[in-house]
């Protein structure tokens, strides 16, 4: 049996009975012939800043969702009697759900990306040890041997 064409669309060309997988960060850059040298290179930073603005996101979410409230104080009172009092307290509760649900998504996925850079770190921290037995000294992060 034969690997389907989407598959090796996937997975690459099959030599032996081996399937042959790139990653796109070990590819050279398209169209350049140069880019990365074959190596997966990995960095704790990107997902520890990107949990960092989910938690930023999730703040300034919470500021506005909880100014939508105060800022339509009096207007009930103001236009009593109009028919546009009522659908604009419907937006106002459709703006304060949408936004809890951003803030509340934010928050998750705040301490999602934090486990990730957590254990992306030692993960590297593992391999760098498993280094150090080969030939007694240990591979810091990005160094060439």
């Amino acid at each position: 049996m034969s690997l389907s064409e989407r598959w090796q669309e996937l997975f690459g060309p099959v030599e032996g009975e081996a399937v042959v997988m790139g990653l796109a960060s070990t590819a050279p850059a398209p169209g350049t012939g140069g880019g990365a040298n074959g190596r997966l290179k990995h960095s704790g930073g990107p997902w520890t800043s990107a949990s960092g603005t989910a938690g930023e996101l999730r703040t300034s979410t919470e500021t506005s969702r909880s100014a939508l409230g105060p800022g339509h104080e009096g207007v009930e009172a103001g236009a009593v009697g109009l028919a546009s009092v009522a659908a604009l307290k419907g937006v106002l509760s459709s703006w304060e759900e949408r936004l809890q649900a951003v803030r509340d998504e934010c928050e998750q996925l705040k301490g999602t990306l934090l486990t990730v850079a957590k254990e992306m770190g030692e993960t590297e921290t593992a391999v760098q040890r498993s280094f150090k037995g080969v030939d007694g000294s240990a591979v810091k992060a990005g160094e060439k041997r």
